[in-house]
């Protein structure tokens, strides 16, 4: 049996240590001490270099604890107390976000193999187990070095609005006294370095913790001789149950941790699941500024991939006598990290002892040299991010992803709505539940675009017309000089006289039948074309096209005149234009998602008076009125039907008055791992007065217009809202409705002049814009378009 003993790692030395009055609690608890003597600063005792013999080192009086001076941070809510600012530990991993979800480390029993415990101090109570012994022969576990009570108190301290806490304050201790009989009592809670403790006693403090349903194992312990075989068989067996442990660095400044924590490196036995703990500063640390590597810990050297620190300098914690100090040492880095496992494995009770620990090295901030490094290894403890989704994160219940910033970008027509919380119950790559509100990753509705695309164009545009047909498109040229075929612009004056629209065909097949066909170009125009029903020349007010953000592709049409009125029917296909999150924008600004639409209008020309009523249905493949819907949304199918009444009456002497008014009703189907349904109503409306022949050959014209917006309605969602871990099952289900309509209401206002200039068409365009893209807080979008365009 080996018989090695292990030098205890006790507080660091300060140089020029000065004492100071203890008052108030040192833990919660812990009642006032009488007022010391003023006492002068000593003469520094150096700590003296381990000896063959392995002779425990002398170890420097820790610092008795003043009352704690809380951070100034305002508390936020009952677990944001001055109690917890004042626990130096659980600030620095930032515990508040586990106490904010209820991780309290209630039900987590935790091994603590060192100098025992005070038996009599009110911090534990009832949570000490019993299952706690003394596994090297001692007659209890009461401890007579202080040690063991300071670590304890550091781990699972009572939280009662005095003093301090524990990080993990509701754990159960398994306390697992393991000093030789003897080499505690003469020491002093000041002085426990003579404590020595047997290879086979902390292995068998590791078999009672596993059999007795620890979920993390505490080793504030160290020393200069490897583990024996005892105690690799012992961590053998903990790890193959999946218990972790964690052990102290030590505390001698070298490159690599003491040989008693090189198991860790041991694959075969420590099978990832025992973590090196590394001791960095506090904002008010006296050795070294916050999250840097404690002059007296060792660092992570050839175990940087199992070495995670925490604070370790001035943790207050009581001794064996329930009198508090200032302790300094990896030894109180240990149970800050053993306490975070402890509130992991409670509040996310599916983790294996494996997943615990490789998710503290994921989310561990960065120290250092960028990466895993020699000096702080993973990094250093951070409860904020382990305490948030990592990873790939998904719905529960199902393997649909779902994003934590973006899952919708809704269109014009929905605007600034998306109001209302969405919640439910998300999974991350550990399978981890958490609730989220989906309602916050919507992205509201954009501006439609303005005149600015016009202004920049090259097009030339080109007009033919001969007996029965009529052909009309405009050409682009490239920059390497290609010439590609491009949506019309053509002026008032060449549409009206070429009755021509931008790609397009048209050809009287009889007298009183014709058909046409379109590439670039909406259906919407290729049968007011075909009806003679023609619009004026306004570049943004209107209620034209598909209401949203769209490229036409084709479209292809069919008039019949039958008892004086013009029945027609059309078919046009195309591609929604959903814009990109904006970690995607290098891909292009839209994402292209396809759709259908089917038109049969009725148009008459009495006089005057020319009007056309067309009923349209448009299948979006998946989208919603040009909004898109990922992950966690779902992806919507969405069908819609469209009424349209246009009427345009010509008073003469030029004049003439028009209108339209556009309503429809919206039907959408998810078809993601979620379910729902919703109908949406939306309307739109333009009407206009303008006169031809003002000064001559010129044209003016005045238009209000209000585009396509969703009246009412939104999509009923039913979202898994419970998850139960024993089962892995999604338990609770909620139907919740997100509305899409919007608070703002977009007005548009434009005036147009064309005349002909100096050879050539001059058009003008002057436009305002109230609430662009139906957002309320939108500010209003004022924009002049001057062009000048020759023929070629």
């Amino acid at each position: 049996m080996t018989t090695s003993r292990l030098w205890l790692l006790r507080t660091t030395a300060l140089i020029g240590v000065t004492l100071v009055a203890a008052c108030g609690g040192g833990g919660g608890g812990v009642g006032s001490t009488p007022t010391p003597p003023i006492a002068t600063t000593p003469t520094p005792t150096p700590v003296p270099t381990p000896v063959p013999t392995q002779t425990p080192p002398v170890s420097p009086t820790p610092t008795p604890a003043p009352a704690p001076t809380p951070a100034p941070t305002p508390s936020t809510g009952t677990v944001d107390t001055p109690e917890y600012r004042a626990t130096v530990g659980a600030v620095s991993m930032n515990a508040l976000a586990a106490y904010q979800r209820g991780a309290t480390g209630a039900g987590i029993s935790i091994g603590i193999i060192d100098t025992g415990i005070d038996v009599d101090s009110p911090e534990f109570g009832s949570r000490i187990s019993s299952a706690s012994q003394s596994v090297a022969g001692n007659a209890s576990i009461d401890d007579e070095g202080g040690h063991g009570t300071a670590v304890a108190f550091t781990i699972g301290g009572r939280r009662n609005g005095s003093g301090t806490h524990g990080v993990a304050y509701d754990s159960t201790l398994i306390v697992l006294r393991g000093d030789t009989p003897g080499t505690c009592a003469a020491g002093t809670s000041t002085d426990a370095s003579g404590c020595s403790f047997n290879d086979d006693n902390i292995a068998k403090g590791i078999d009672i913790a596993r059999t007795s349903g620890a979920r993390v194992v505490n080793i504030s312990l160290g020393g200069d001789d490897g583990a024996s075989s005892a105690l690799l068989a012992a961590v053998n067996r903990a790890t193959a149950a999946g218990m972790v442990i964690v052990v102290a660095a030590g505390n001698d400044g070298t490159a690599n941790p003491s040989a008693s924590a090189a198991f860790a490196n041991q694959p075969g036995i420590a099978r990832n699941l025992v973590i090196v703990a590394g001791s960095v500063g506090t904002n008010d640390s006296r050795t070294a500024g916050a999250d840097a590597i404690s002059s007296f810990s060792d660092r992570a050297g050839d175990s940087a991939a199992h070495f995670l620190t925490a604070v370790g300098e001035r943790v207050r914690a009581p001794d064996e006598t329930n009198t508090p100090y200032l302790w300094s040492g990896t030894s109180f880095a240990t149970p800050q990290i053993t306490a975070a496992v402890a509130l992991l494995a409670q509040a996310f009770p599916n983790l294996t002892g494996a997943q615990i620990v490789d998710l503290l090295y994921r989310t561990a901030r960065d120290a250092g040299a960028p990466g895993v490094d020699p000096i702080y290894g993973q990094g250093v403890l951070d409860l904020t991010a382990a305490f948030q989704p990592v990873g790939t994160t998904s719905v529960a219940g199902s393997t649909m992803p779902v994003s934590l910033t973006s899952n919708a970008t809704l269109s014009a027509p929905m605007g600034d709505s998306g109001r209302g919380t969405l919640g439910m119950v998300i999974l991350d790559s550990y399978n981890r539940a958490f609730a989220v509100d989906l309602g916050t990753t919507i992205r509201p509705g954009v501006q439609s675009r303005t005149l600015g695309g016009v202004l920049l164009s090259r097009q030339r545009s080109v007009a033919v017309a001969n007996a029965g047909m009529t052909v009309s498109m405009t050409i682009t040229p490239r920059a390497n000089g290609d010439v590609v075929l491009s949506r019309s612009t053509l002026a008032r004056a060449d549409a009206d006289a070429g009755r021509a629209i931008a790609g397009t065909v048209m050809q009287r097949i009889a007298r009183d039948t014709a058909v046409g066909f379109a590439f670039s170009q909406g259906s919407t125009s290729l049968t007011a074309q075909m009806s003679g029903v023609s619009q004026p020349a306004f570049l943004l007010a209107g209620i034209g096209g598909v209401g949203f953000e769209n490229i036409a592709g084709s479209a292809s049409a069919i008039r019949q005149q039958l008892w004086g009125i013009g029945v027609s029917a059309a078919a046009e296909t195309g591609d929604v234009l959903a814009r990109r999150d904006q970690q995607f924008a290098a891909l292009g600004s839209y994402r292209r998602f396809g759709y259908d639409r089917f038109t049969v209008a009725l148009d008459k020309t009495l006089g005057g008076l020319s009007a056309l009523v067309t009923a349209a249905r448009l299948d979006e493949h998946d989208t919603l009125l040009g909004a898109r819907f990922d992950g966690g949304l779902g992806a919507p199918r969405a069908v819609s039907w469209f009424v349209d009444a246009v009427a345009r009456l010509r008073l003469g002497d030029g004049w003439s008055v028009g209108g339209s008014l556009r309503r429809g009703w919206s039907q959408a189907r998810l078809t993601g791992a979620i379910g729902g349904t919703g109908l949406l109503r939306t309307g739109a409306f333009d009407a206009d007065i303008g006169k031809d022949g003002v000064f001559g050959g010129d044209s003016i014209g005045l238009r209000v217009a209000q585009p396509l917006r969703v009246a009412s309605g939104g999509i009923d969602y039913r979202l898994p809202t419970g998850y139960d871990y024993a089962t892995e099952l999604v338990n609770a289900w909620t139907v919740q409705r997100l509305d899409l309509a919007p608070a703002g209401r977009e007005l548009d206002i434009e005036a147009r002049y064309s005349a002909y200039l100096i050879g050539g068409a001059l058009q003008t365009n002057l436009y305002w814009r109230r609430q662009p893209g139906n957002i309320a807080a939108a500010p209003a979008d004022l924009g002049l378009a001057l062009r000048w365009a020759r023929g070629f």
